[in-house]
């Protein structure tokens, strides 16, 4: 009688929905982090030495130490997120691992966090809940001069990354009246120009002295890390919000809070930080900035499809074929 092959051994680094573990345990012999623990570089590279498969997050850093250290069976990092930042992917390529990740499942999801922060940061809404909940405060009610925001209808958008998530973003900005600018590496398509009627800038220093509010909606690269600069920031007008759903690495963050606290720009949307999780203290004290904790992607739907993403590029490897979300070919 023919043996059943053995099945892969799988480690997942943070604790994922109970239907995606469910199925994991299923096909894999998928080991879980059942408390849900942030895993430290020791434990990552005891995982990298035994496990077949390997399925971080985009909080563990899976770079040249953790990966050098990796063991004969190690063919292949699943990564459970769109971004692959926190993977040294070199180092992969030249260990013959294979690297994949989860594209276009939390497309629609974090347009929708980044048109809440469009939407928060101008009409206050986040300042104003605090106050109506702050037992110090007592409302009095309407006043035709209190609390007063700004319109965001007719306001021009710019929008740093048009891909996916730019271009979802684009579509709901389009909706609520304002006007679509982006800059992108490359130009995107004419009927999506027209679609959106965008207007394209080459130059990001152009686009950017001429915004009433900044998307940010690129990935992280080495190329675009602190693409908004300190020089850049000082381009927006005073009156210019940013917004980012993004990385936080692709903003010098501490400029950031540094202009906004100079009143240099009106305020920030921020969903993302540069050293998460921790965030810089002015950023989180000003009254101008809505804070949110990483979550333009968190929900049970979005979280759902990442891991039925993760499972199908896992078994299709572990049958010979090429994964459908392969990041870069492995050196076989």
């Amino acid at each position: 009688m023919p043996q059943t092959p053995k099945k892969p051994l799988v480690i997942v680094t943070r604790k994922l929905p109970d239907v995606v573990e469910t199925r994991m345990r299923e096909l894999f012999d998928a080991r879980l982090n059942v408390d849900d623990h942030h895993m430290s570089q020791a434990e990552l590279v005891a995982a990298v030495k035994e496990a077949d498969v390997l399925v971080p997050t985009v909080t563990d850093r899976i770079d040249r130490a953790v990966i050098s250290q990796a063991g004969p069976n190690l063919r292949l990092i699943a990564n459970f997120g769109t971004g692959v930042d926190n993977v040294d992917l070199d180092t992969a390529r030249n260990r013959s691992i294979a690297v994949t990740n989860t594209p276009g499942v939390l497309t629609e999801d974090t347009a929708d966090m980044t048109m809440a922060l469009i939407l928060a940061v101008p009409r206050r809404l986040a300042e104003a809940t605090t106050y109506l909940k702050d037992p110090r405060h007592h409302w009095a009610g309407w006043s035709p001069t209190w609390m007063l925001g700004h319109r965001i209808y007719g306001k021009r958008l710019g929008i740093i990354g048009m891909g996916r998530i730019g271009t979802a973003v684009a579509r709901r900005a389009k909706a609520f009246g304002l006007q679509i600018h982006y800059h992108n590496r490359r130009r995107v398509a004419e009927d999506v120009e027209r679609e959106l009627e965008a207007t394209y800038w080459d130059s990001l220093d152009q686009m950017l002295a001429r915004m009433d509010i900044v998307s940010v909606n690129c990935p992280h690269t080495p190329a675009t890390y602190h693409l908004l600069s300190a020089r850049r920031l000082k381009l927006l007008k005073p009156t210019a919000y940013i917004v980012n759903t993004a990385r936080g690495e692709v903003i010098d963050e501490n400029e950031l809070a540094r202009i906004i606290e100079a009143g240099a720009i009106a305020g920030a949307g921020l969903d993302v930080f540069e050293h998460e999780p921790a965030i810089n203290p002015k950023l989180l004290a000003s009254d101008r900035v809505v804070a949110l904790p990483h979550m333009g992607s968190a929900t049970i739907e979005g979280r759902i499809d990442m891991g039925e993403k993760v499972i199908i590029n896992i078994k299709a490897f572990v049958d010979g074929h090429n994964p459908p979300d392969r990041v870069h070919a492995a050196m076989f």
